[in-house]
Parts: C-alpha cells; sequence; structure tokens
C-alpha cells in the first residue's frame, strides 16, 4: 500500500508540474485582431476600401506539451487569416446609431437602431474571458486554463450554423463576420469598439420584422414572451414544433449553452390567437472541441455534465437538457418529438449540410471543416433516437421552481414559473 502511495503521490506531482510548464508558456499579453495587409491603421482610410485580412488572435498558440495538456481546439483558425468586410455605421441600412452596450460574461457587444427600424447586434468575435476566472485560478496562477478554454470555441460557427438552419426551415439572425473601424459613429466607444472583428447579426428582440414571416405583431425575448403570456393567457402559443427542431439541431451541432436569454420569439398575430416562432441566437459554442488532458477532465460528466465536446457520438445527453425544454416542452408528445426528428434528418442531408459550410473560407474550411461535417452526419443519422431519449429525460424531469434565467426579477404566478402552458 505505500509504495501505491507514494506512486500516486509521483504521478499527482508529475500531473501538476507539467500543468504549471504547460499554462506558462502562453504569451502574457495576447496578440489580438492582427491586421495583415495594413501596416498602419491609425492613417488608414477605411473609406476607401471594402475589407481587411486579419487573424482574430494569437493568443491561443501552443507548443506540443500545452497541446498534450490543455488540447488542440480550434488553436489554428483563431490564428488563421480572414477577410473581413468593413462595415462603416453611417452606410449600414441608411445609417444605425447605438443603442446601448450590452454582451454575457465573454462578449462584448454593441446593440444598434437603422434608420429604418431595423435593430442588430454587434458581438465581440474575440472574447474576453477573465470575469470567468475564479479566484482561486488566479491565486493558483492558473487562470491561463479558464482563458485557453475560448480555444474550444469555433469564432465562425455561427456563419455556417445559420445555413444548416436555413436548410432546416428554422430562423437564424444572419450573422456576418465584419471588421468596425473606428469612425465618427462609434463617437465615445470608438476607444474600446474602434479597429475590431465583430459578428453583426439581427437582434432576438424588438426592432422592425425582418423576418419571412407576415402578420408579425412583435419580435420578443423570452422574458417579454412570458410577460404576454400573462396578459393573453391560453391565446399565446409557441409552435412547439419549431422549437422542438430548432433544440434537436443544437444537439446536432453541439451547442450546448442554449439557456432562455439566448432564445428570441417572433410572435405571428393570427386569426386564432398568436403564435410564438423560436429564434435562436448566440452561436458561441457550436462545434465545441475540447480535447488534451485537462479539459477532458473538466468535462467529466461528473464534474461538468452540460460542458461537453463535439464529436460524432453525443458524450451524454441529459447534460445537454436545459431548463428551457422543460419550460417549454413538458407536456409535448413523443410523437412529435419523432416527427421533428425525421423531419430534421430528411432536410439535413449529405449535400445540405456541405453545402452550408461553402459559408467559410476554403482556407478556414480545410482546418477542421471536413472532421465537424463528419459529426455532424453521424449525429444525424442517429436522430430519432436521440429525440426519443429527448423526449424521455424531459418528461421524467419536474416541473420548474424557479424562474427561467434571465425572468428572476418578473412577478410570474407560480404556474408560469413551473411552464409555459401548465395544465
Amino acid at each position: 500500500m505505500k509504495k501505491i502511495g507514494i506512486i500516486i503521490g509521483v504521478v499527482i506531482f508529475i500531473f501538476i508540474l507539467l500543468t504549471y510548464i504547460s499554462v506558462s508558456s502562453t504569451e502574457k499579453e495576447s496578440k489580438t485582431s492582427i491586421v495583415l495587409n495594413i501596416e498602419d491603421l491609425k492613417s488608414m482610410d477605411f473609406s476607401r476600401i471594402d475589407s481587411v485580412l486579419i487573424a482574430p488572435t494569437t493568443l491561443y498558440k501552443a507548443n506540443k506539451l500545452k497541446t498534450i495538456m490543455q488540447g488542440q481546439q480550434y488553436r489554428k483558425v483563431w490564428s488563421t487569416p480572414f477577410q473581413f468586410p468593413i462595415l462603416q455605421l453611417d452606410t449600414l441600412h441608411g445609417g444605425a446609431k447605438i443603442l446601448e452596450e450590452g454582451g454575457g460574461k465573454q462578449t462584448h457587444s454593441l446593440k444598434l437602431e437603422t434608420k429604418d427600424g431595423y435593430i442588430f447586434t454587434l458581438r465581440s468575435i474575440n472574447k474576453n474571458p477573465e470575469p470567468l476566472v475564479p479566484k482561486w485560478a488566479k491565486t493558483l496562477g492558473l487562470e491561463n486554463i479558464i482563458v485557453d478554454g475560448i480555444s474550444a470555441q469555433h469564432p465562425y460557427a455561427a456563419i455556417a450554423v445559420a445555413k444548416l438552419a436555413e436548410k432546416s426551415n428554422l430562423l437564424h439572425t444572419q450573422p456576418k463576420a465584419v471588421f468596425l473601424p473606428r469612425q465618427n459613429a462609434l463617437g465615445t466607444y470608438n476607444k474600446d469598439y474602434g479597429n475590431k472583428i465583430y459578428l453583426l447579426e439581427h437582434e432576438t428582440d424588438g426592432g422592425k420584422n425582418w423576418t419571412p414571416f407576415k402578420q408579425v405583431k412583435e419580435i420578443v425575448d423570452t422574458e417579454k414572451l412570458q410577460e404576454s403570456k400573462m396578459e393573453l393567457g391560453a391565446m399565446l402559443k409557441i409552435d412547439k414544433s419549431a422549437f422542438i427542431r430548432a433544440r434537436l439541431l443544437d444537439i446536432v451541432i453541439g451547442d450546448w449553452d442554449r439557456h432562455s436569454k439566448q432564445w428570441g420569439w417572433v410572435v405571428i398575430e393570427n386569426e386564432t390567437g398568436h403564435m410564438a416562432i423560436p429564434l435562436a441566437g448566440d452561436r458561441d459554442n457550436a462545434f465545441f472541441s475540447i480535447d488534451g488532458i485537462i479539459p477532458s477532465i473538466i468535462s467529466n460528466k461528473y464534474i461538468l455534465p452540460d460542458l461537453q465536446s463535439f464529436q460524432e457520438d453525443i458524450d451524454y445527453l441529459p447534460g445537454l437538457v436545459m431548463p428551457i425544454d422543460i419550460y417549454f416542452l413538458k407536456n409535448t408528445s413523443r410523437e412529435n418529438f419523432i416527427k421533428e426528428a425525421d423531419l430534421l434528418q430528411n432536410k439535413l442531408t449529405d449535400l445540405a449540410i456541405e453545402e452550408s459550410f461553402k459559408a467559410w473560407p476554403n482556407s478556414i474550411f480545410e482546418l477542421d471543416g471536413e472532421e465537424i461535417i463528419n459529426s455532424i452526419k453521424s449525429r444525424r443519422d442517429k436522430l430519432p433516437q436521440i429525440a426519443n431519449e429527448f423526449y424521455e429525460i424531459i418528461k421524467d424531469k419536474d416541473y420548474l421552481t424557479e424562474p427561467l434565467k434571465g425572468s428572476e426579477d418578473l412577478k410570474l404566478p407560480s404556474s408560469l414559473i413551473r411552464c409555459f402552458d401548465c395544465p
């Protein structure tokens, strides 16, 4: 027993030593938004050019040891040049003004309103993981494990996912990668937001109708949808079939972070009442890919069951079931789940999947495109089984006892906290 204890101690010591060597191999200063074809940003007249060649960041470059310990992820994609179109706010749909700053813990964003009433969001492609770093990690000098985790996100996932959603007859926010130069229209936001890269996409809340649907009353977030439910009662329903299909697509693309604040709803008014069509936003974690010793330990289903790597087989489906699934789908039949799985399977043909990735330039696709496509096809082939298990997990879950994320301040009746259409 003493020998075994010594061996275990040596193994732990070596693991800790290698971990510290790995995290210390990263540059202290991140190089982000590296412009490769412009010598001097300050003197450049961006009104005279239409695009710039930029590598998002070299922060995630790694030596062999770091790759073994912290994984390969999408490091090469982050440091590969991408041709970003120039965005001038004064020409976006006749001109756009800034409404407010926004974003979550990692993403900085600006909400814009155009002269013709459309609402857009600029979401930073480069992330700031600093708010996610726990105090203990800083104290132990291990914050790079958290910072480096961003390399598991594909910077251009949203662009391909939008095409997959389109093939699936689902709404998407029409994201486009852009470079936002410093400009008069940014005003006081120039310092923090100018000369950086973003995804420009339709907002999931508010503004003029840009969707293909007619008779659209409004585009709202989940919180506002719940407020409307208090007013309209049974006259307001959601399109459960579309939401099931949307959530199955989330599972097919490995997007594990789908809480209620990442959904908008396009509310249509007709002769029978109001129908809310789901609108998915924030695709930061689609195709999320983690490997390496440390990430594999952290993402274990017994530690963080929802943090799952995108691969051909789903590691742990219960970890992908969100409170929003229970809230909106608890009273839905198994047949509806299977029907939508069959429909999605038929729409996501091999050709449809492959065409969706033509939205990426060859330089990006050649790095991980084939592997991602193979994983999508593998999951698509198992959709009926996935849908059946998805249904069973939701059926066996209890109704909610706490408000959805973002709805904590609403004074909802207990029935509307439990689910959207509780019997």
